[in-house]
């Protein structure tokens, strides 16, 4: 129920009523002027609030700004680029926002405070006048009259007067808040690649760590099998002797030993600190001799004798095995503990033969025909033993249904190639280049890195090309499929980089450039076709590697390629007078041979891969993009200098002479 009106009138009468109804509105006018005070109170409260909130916000964004991520690598992928510039980002947001807040702190007292101040002191204090109006009430009733204008004015002004600040205050609070918003969409170009950008790293990380998870539990099980490979014979800590005139003392070092050179280096090691304590030692190997357990007081003993020391150096060994291998390397025996020898590959492992091209394209047909869309592909692996048992029946030119046949599930076939590829003597992208892949993945321009993909992939031996060839053609088709099987190009890369580009050892560093080599695929997938079908200017074919006895005698075993026979000669008559003037005319033969030879191989197109493999005995027809201008004056000169007798030859001549320049 709102407040009684007070009228002019009754200030002549001035009756107890209307003396009751002063009383109310001077209380509501002491109850509005007690909460100001309270409001302008709690208000200075907020705004001193909201300066340390300012300052610990910006004190926090400088903190994110100085933060810098170190990488494990000497490089890092565009993800993690992404993710360590969003520290900078959060900063720039965050200084951004608060700069607005400081602008609100700055005019709050202006538009807060200071008109709550002024509308208290002197609309509402002007107004409490009573005891001195009841004074003069008894002489002047005008000044009762004055009181009441007074006092209707001040309860009509503060609807206004004490609203209007507040409404100040918050429309700032809702400058800043509307600032904040357009920070947030402005941000949102940034957010969303950032999002993608710490699931990429999160899934490379799951991968990762169950990679290095697998190796520490493979190291504790057998140390001695996953030892890294060390330019040195022996490495490891050794307490040394130190004499001096007041007794002994032994030392404890961090020694290595070279036994090419016979080198030995000997660094102090302080036990407390972690760290050297002084500078190494370098000597040259004389002698190494054990010392029996009760010649001296410590076990596990060796006397070491340098060139160009005078004194011996006895040295304790942390075991009696580990002195033993000290012992062994230092007498230029071959130490046990030395496995970095190549394994042998095994009689009838996969080779890159016409079996292992026939067994991708085969399993690469029934994927494209029966799952190309099944979730999953590729990445949900099938039961190992039926693998295995697919493997051998593909692997013993068994004639297996795949394409129709239902008995073997798609992810049977996709796990049976990506172990055919695993179980390869050598990664399909070889160990000589498997460093230049990664090297260029991890090169700062995405045109940078294509090009020199691009360039490796054409370096890559011709077996190993035409393979990764239909194998990222077929991959390519799979991405395509994403929507469906949910297989985007970057999960090729995650399933493919470590099959396609394993290292040579198991180390944690290789397993921290498993995200390189998933890049590395994922470009070839992306760039398939002017990778291989573009060959690079710079591109340098490598000789096949060196092939096992199995290869061998698989290679053996088959006939030569059409492009890989020698060109025949079959004149119409084969009596004695034609073999003769053959065998006259067998050095020009060979010439000419040799000739059209050298310009086929220089200007032939290379073979499409789904031919490779095949040992088709028709002959093929030579398509060339161009004649080589040395066979444009090779050939006629030799047309020339052909004995008129030699008409089988002339034909063969003039034959390929024609189809060069047809």
């Amino acid at each position: 129920m709102g407040l009684p009106a007070l009228e002019f009138s009754d200030c002549y009468l001035d009756s107890p009523q209307f003396r009751d109804r002063i009383k109310s509105h001077e209380a509501e006018l002491e109850k509005t002027n007690k909460f100001i005070k309270d409001l302008i109170k709690d208000g200075k409260a907020l705004i001193q609030a909201m300066k340390n909130l300012s300052v610990a916000k910006k004190k926090f964004a400088e903190s994110l700004n100085e933060f810098k991520f170190q990488c494990i690598g000497d490089a890092e992928t565009d993800d993690e680029i992404h993710i360590a510039r969003s520290l900078q980002e959060f900063a720039g947001v965050l200084r951004s926002l608060e700069d607005e807040r400081g602008r609100l702190i700055e005019n709050a007292g202006d538009v807060l405070i200071s008109p709550l101040e002024r509308f208290r002191k002197e609309q509402i204090g002007a107004a409490k006048a009573d005891s001195q109006v009841d004074v003069v009430r008894q002489h002047f009733y005008e000044v009762s009259l004055e009181y009441v204008f007074r006092v209707h004015e001040v309860q009509e002004r503060k609807m206004f007067e004490f609203v209007e600040p507040l409404l100040a205050f918050l429309q700032g609070l809702f400058t800043f808040y509307h600032h904040g918003y357009e920070l947030a969409k402005d941000f949102g170009h940034f957010k969303t690649p950032l999002q993608i950008s710490i699931q990429n790293t999160r899934d490379r990380f799951e991968g990762t760590r169950s990679e290095v998870e697998s190796l520490m539990k493979k190291m504790k099980a057998n140390p001695q099998e996953h030892q890294s490979i060390s330019p040195y014979t022996m490495e490891g800590y050794l307490f040394v002797q130190k004499k001096s005139p007041f007794g002994s003392s032994w030392v404890k070092h961090y020694c290595t030993y070279q036994k090419e050179a016979k080198k030995v280096t000997m660094v102090p090691f302080d036990q407390k600190t972690g760290g050297k304590i002084g500078d190494e030692e370098t000597f040259t190997l004389k002698s190494c001799i054990r010392r029996k357990t009760d010649s001296i007081e410590k076990r596990f003993c060796f006397d070491v004798e340098g060139v160009d020391r005078a004194t011996t150096i006895t040295m304790q060994a942390l075991s009696e095995e580990d002195r033993r291998l000290w012992i062994e390397a230092m007498d230029g025996r071959e130490p046990v503990y030395n496995l970095n020898k190549d394994n042998p590959i095994s009689e009838g492992a996969a080779q890159l033969d016409k079996v292992g091209f026939d067994l991708v394209k085969k399993c690469i047909r029934a994927v494209e025909e029966r799952g190309i869309n099944e979730q999953g592909l590729y990445r949900i692996a099938g039961v190992n033993s039926r693998v295995q048992k697919l493997l051998g029946l593909l692997m013993g030119s068994v004639d297996v249904d795949l394409e129709t046949s239902t008995e073997w599930e798609i992810k049977t076939i996709t796990s049976t190639l990506k172990h055919y590829l695993r179980v390869l003597p050598a990664p399909l992208m070889t160990f000589q280049l498997q460093h230049s892949f990664i090297k260029a993945a991890k090169l700062d321009h995405p045109e940078s890195r294509l090009s020199e993909i691009h360039k490796y992939v054409h370096r890559l031996p011709e077996k190993n090309r035409a393979m990764l060839e239909i194998t990222i053609k077929h991959l390519a088709k799979v991405s395509k499929n994403h929507k469906q099987n949910l297989m985007t190009v970057a999960n090729l890369g995650v399933v493919f980089g470590p099959t396609l580009l394993r290292p040579k050892e198991e180390t944690v560093a290789a397993i921290m450039d498993i995200k390189f080599q998933n890049i590395v695929v994922e470009i070839l997938i992306e760039n398939h076709e002017q990778i291989f079908q573009i060959v690079p200017e710079t591109a340098t074919i490598q000789p096949n590697v060196t092939l096992s006895s199995a290869q061998r005698k698989s290679f053996e075993c088959k006939p030569p390629l059409c492009s890989q026979r020698p060109l025949m000669l079959f004149p119409e008559n084969s009596n004695e007078n034609e073999k003769q003037k053959n065998i006259t005319n067998s050095s020009t033969e060979s010439v000419v041979i040799a000739a059209v030879n050298a310009s086929l191989n220089a200007k032939t197109h290379r073979q499409s891969v789904h031919s490779l493999g095949s040992c088709d005995t028709e002959t093929s027809t030579v398509k060339l993009e161009r004649p080589n201008s040395l066979t444009k004056l090779l050939i006629p000169s030799l047309l020339s200098i052909i004995p008129r007798s030699s008409t089988a030859i002339g034909t063969y001549v003039m034959t390929f002479h024609c189809r060069i320049f047809a």
